[in-house]
């Protein structure tokens, strides 16, 4: 019984990861007063991002199987983040200098990516991807011998790892930096801070390229991980992406919250697939349950209103300087 609660929560965590990944990246956005469901297309961009980084390390070592599993996994990290960190900008440039409609720039941006994705992953060379993947998992090898503390804790790859080491860093970023609350008063009302010296443009395009760049970890840890570097064109990321921006209205916009918030996500996504005597419409019941979790606060948020817990007052609202 212990085993099956262990092994269930290890799949819960690796599966949560796709989804926190993309939650802190969304926070950050969100935080800047942007309301970004270009995510979904975001991550998948990430994903190709990372998959090219990891073919032209790969694909440029004479002998694969001696490949450095530091550079290979820092170059892929780099390319996943540079490459939605532009797609993070391109929605940057339309929804704040252009002042486009923030839901349909990110819807826009979601169909984009998804297609720039399914496209360009038919010109990747796959070949190397399963020998690459296990640079990617099981950071500490001696996990499968510390019992149950090394299983749940310790037999991850280092991408689950720095998951939670950024949502950390980001609650610290938010709530005890001057940055943090220069950014909570952009999001809060832009007009204030920008009174009083702040510049506005900057904060949104700043956080919204990094919430990008960081959500864009999350397709490369679904392709290099998750899936043990099997899958790319036909990778469903942009499904995961929607459970993420879910993710950040269940956590109330906090990080932290959003480690623990992942892998009740991840547990969810994963429970129909284990229980395998369950009718089809009860394994459809599985897929609702995060999004039933996600009005559940919603309705809880607003009945007792705190402040904290609501959503930044001008998120979705373009700044028009000239009206201040």
């Amino acid at each position: 019984m212990f085993d099956t609660i262990s092994t269930i929560l290890v799949d819960a965590i690796s599966m949560g990861t796709i989804f926190l990944f993309g939650c802190i990246g969304e926070t950050l956005t969100e935080k800047a007063g942007n309301l970004n469901l270009g995510i979904p297309g975001i991550m998948c961009i990430g994903a190709l991002g990372g998959s090219y980084g990891v073919m032209l390390y790969s694909g440029g070592v004479a002998d694969p199987a001696n490949m450095s599993g530091f550079w290979l996994v820092l170059i892929s990290i780099i390319f996943s983040m540079l490459f939605a960190g532009v797609a993070g900008l391109v929605y940057a440039f339309l929804t704040v200098s252009l002042k486009a409609n923030q839901n349909v720039t990110g819807l826009a941006m979601t169909t984009f990516g998804v297609g720039f994705m399914k496209f360009f992953a038919k010109r990747i060379d796959m070949t190397n991807f399963v020998m690459a993947s296990k640079y990617f998992k099981n950071l500490f090898p001696f996990s499968s011998d510390m019992g149950w503390f090394g299983k749940v804790f310790l037999s991850h790859g280092i991408l689950v790892y720095l998951a939670v080491i950024v949502a950390i860093l980001a609650s610290i970023l938010l709530n005890k930096t001057r940055t943090g609350l220069h950014l909570r008063a952009v999001g809060e009302n832009p007009a204030t801070a920008d009174a009083v010296g702040i510049d506005v443009a900057k904060y949104k395009y700043a956080f919204i390229i990094l919430g990008s760049a960081i959500a864009g970890l999350g397709g490369l840890y679904y392709v290099m991980d998750k899936t043990n570097g099997t899958t790319l064109a036909e990778a469903a990321i942009d499904s995961f992406g929607w459970l993420a921006v879910a993710l950040v209205i269940a956590t109330m916009w906090k990080p932290v919250v959003a480690i623990f918030g992942s892998i009740v996500f991840g547990g969810l996504s994963i429970l129909a697939m284990d229980i395998k005597s369950l009718s089809f419409f009860q394994l459809k019941i599985f897929d609702m349950f995060p999004y039933i979790i996600t009005v559940i606060v919603l309705i809880i948020t607003s009945i007792f209103g705190k402040k904290e817990t609501q959503p930044p007052a001008s998120l979705g609202v373009n700044y028009y300087r000239e009206e201040r």
